[in-house]
């Protein structure tokens, strides 16, 4: 499974209007179904902020103390409706002069190339969009959900949902496999229908492309959203803690920890508007 398709199961902002009876919206299900039926990205409002993503990776030695800790920090910019990380500190240092020019330079060119891109090559990317779309509306089909109750999420009502892995799902393809292999609640806003947050426990070992990486059974992974310019539900923070396997060979614990921060909103006439986040 790429980490692209990881991030964005963690990642997706879904939402849709409230609709339906009152004895239709506390069926888990239902609740699930309609949450995934919109874009899950609400892509026409994400397009419009840039935001910073620092991402911090920890290894533990045996006895659980810190053994060593790298951090990269990115700016979230769009290119043609489409996103772009530019790497703008290490370890919480800015870049040197050099780097900083150097990441110049690539904005620069991929700018060029995304300006002058064919429409094949778009087309390439919406079709990306809606294999994604598919993936993520494969989860009512891939899970057996329970009604936990209601909590406040950011000030907000959310359906607690628990979700149990359906032994008698089978994947549509390679990447939802991941679903036998995670069990996990997830709290829907009321309102919006909204995931808000999300904490799910690896049941078997899930495999990514980035690092060879291999989590074992046991791993958890956390998803949080925060509710930006009162407009829009945009993701605040994911946690990755697991005992895992570098290139397959070599077992560390290891902890990603990905906050994300400054959303900023381009109006048509080139203001900026804060949330007011550092």
């Amino acid at each position: 499974m790429t980490w692209r398709r990881a991030r964005s199961f963690l990642l997706w902002a879904v939402s849709s209007l409230f609709i339906g009876t009152a004895l239709q919206a506390q069926d888990p299900l239902e609740i699930v179904r309609r949450s995934v039926e919109r874009d899950w990205t609400d892509y026409a409002s994400v397009k419009n902020y840039t935001y910073r993503e620092r991402i911090d990776f920890r290894r533990y030695a045996r006895d659980g103390k810190l053994s060593s800790t790298r951090t990269e920090t990115h700016e979230i910019l769009i290119l043609d409706d489409r996103p772009y990380e530019r790497l703008i500190a290490r370890d919480d240092r800015a870049l040197s002069d050099a780097e900083t020019r150097k990441e110049q330079e690539k904005l620069d060119r991929e700018t060029a190339k995304r300006e002058h891109e064919s429409a094949a090559r778009r087309a390439e990317y919406e079709k990306q969009r809606a294999e994604d779309r598919q993936f993520i509306r494969e989860i009512p089909n891939a899970f057996t959900f329970r009604l936990d109750g209601v909590e406040t999420v950011s000030n907000q009502a959310a359906w607690v949902i628990g979700a149990e892995p359906k032994l008698s799902y089978r994947a549509i393809n390679s990447d939802a496999k991941i679903f036998s292999k995670l069990r996990a609640k997830i709290w829907i806003e009321q309102a919006t229908y909204h995931w808000v947050r999300v904490d799910a426990q690896a049941l078997d070992a899930l495999r990514f492309d980035f690092g060879l990486l291999r989590v074992a059974p046991g791993g958890t992974l956390h998803f949080e959203q925060t509710r930006v310019n009162d407009e829009i539900w945009l993701p605040s923070r994911i946690v990755v803690r697991a005992d895992a396997r570098l290139a397959l060979v070599k077992k560390v614990r290891a902890e990603f920890d990905i906050r994300y921060s400054g959303y900023q909103k381009f109006q048509s006439d080139s203001r900026i508007v804060s949330d007011g986040q550092n």
